[in-house]
């Protein structure tokens, strides 16, 4: 009989993981914005009362504060654009330089795995022919991805400013579907999920423009041209856990060898990269980011993968901000402190942070 009710209990947890995770997947357009907003809202909280506390009322304030953001991310823009413009001056030269890998990756593939360079030839070409042939569907699909975008991103600050605006009604409706003896507990886990929000998003955002003064300078020093422009994207990139990084540094080795860059050049680089991410990892995060979000890397690497499963790429954003939430939760339930206690970091980890 036990045995028969603890099946019957496993297959219900495992049948509503599934019903979860499928209901996340199916609702992507809908819930993204939302859940993007929700953290932003966290982290622009406490600017708001700040403003509301001078004497502004709610709406303005708020409105002020979306205004803030939306000034910072558009001055990066410009940043990005204008380097962009220098790029595109050097396009020559760069053309040039590709050509010159082509043919040396060419003259290797026919050294070495013996397709006569002709033929390389006839196979890229053959290849250009048959994306050529779906062009003007996959303009379309640009088009409608870029529409998409901004609509997201239009929808997501109107969600800012709703979610500050009525953040005391929010707050009263979850109070409401608890008891009254569970309200100081329902209280704390909304003030400490906020808080990891904001911690997070927050250290994480000033930890991006340490990274952009270090990958500047580094960059500088190693010759690679428009370095300012390869420094705030190696930075940005960093809202991808693990794979943002990677992906900014294989980019500017790739640049290092379009500019004619030696080896010298291309080592240098892969020194900036090797030199920041430990000081990244041994200063910077444990003293800007913080240890808010104490989660162990084991589930933290799972989270990222499984929220590009289901989210793409704004899941793997999202990811670490939304398993500290997820813990504050489970910690604050009894029945689920064991699952909270499984993906939190262990004690003596928490130890050496400290």
């Amino acid at each position: 009989m036990m045995t028969q009710l603890s099946l019957s209990r496993t297959v219900q947890v495992l049948l509503f993981l599934f019903l979860l995770v499928g209901g996340l997947y199916i609702a992507r357009p809908f819930l993204v914005p939302v859940t993007f907003a929700l953290l932003l809202a966290m982290l622009l909280l406490p600017l708001c009362k700040r403003m509301e506390r001078m004497g502004l009322n709610r709406a303005l304030a708020a409105l002020l504060c979306i205004l803030l953001m939306a000034g910072f991310i558009a001055g990066v823009a410009a940043i990005l654009s204008w380097q962009v413009a220098g790029i595109a001056q050097d396009f020559s030269n760069i053309e040039g330089q590709v050509v010159k890998l082509f043919d040396n990756a060419e003259a290797y593939i026919s050294n070495t795995v013996g397709i006569a360079p002709q033929q390389q030839e006839k196979m890229l070409q053959a290849q250009q022919e048959k994306l050529s042939g779906g062009m003007g569907g996959n303009i379309l699909s640009v088009v409608t991805s870029i529409t998409g975008t901004l609509g997201a991103l239009l929808l997501t600050l109107v969600y800012i400013f709703l979610f500050i605006y009525y953040r005391g009604h929010l707050k009263a409706f979850i109070l409401k579907l608890v008891s009254s003896t569970h309200k100081k507990q329902a209280e704390d886990m909304i003030h400490n999920s906020g808080k990891v929000a904001e911690q997070y998003l927050s250290g994480l955002g000033m930890m991006i423009v340490s990274l952009w003064i270090m990958y500047g300078i580094g960059f500088s020093i190693v010759g690679i041209k428009h370095a300012i422009f390869f420094a705030v994207l190696c930075g940005i990139l960093e809202i991808v856990p693990y794979v943002g990084n990677l992906t900014g540094t294989a980019l500017t080795v790739l640049m290092a060898f379009t500019q004619g860059g030696s080896s010298t050049m291309v080592i240098g680089v892969l020194i900036t990269y090797a030199l920041v991410q430990t000081f990244q990892t041994y200063v910077l995060e444990p003293l800007v980011v913080g240890s808010r979000v104490n989660i162990n890397p084991l589930f933290t690497i799972m989270g990222i993968i499984a929220g590009e499963m289901i989210w793409g790429v704004p899941g793997m954003i999202l990811a670490i901000p939304l398993l500290g939430i997820v813990k504050i939760i489970l910690d604050n339930i009894e029945p689920l402190q064991p699952f909270g206690f499984l993906i939190g970091a262990p004690k003596e980890v928490k130890k050496k942070k400290k």
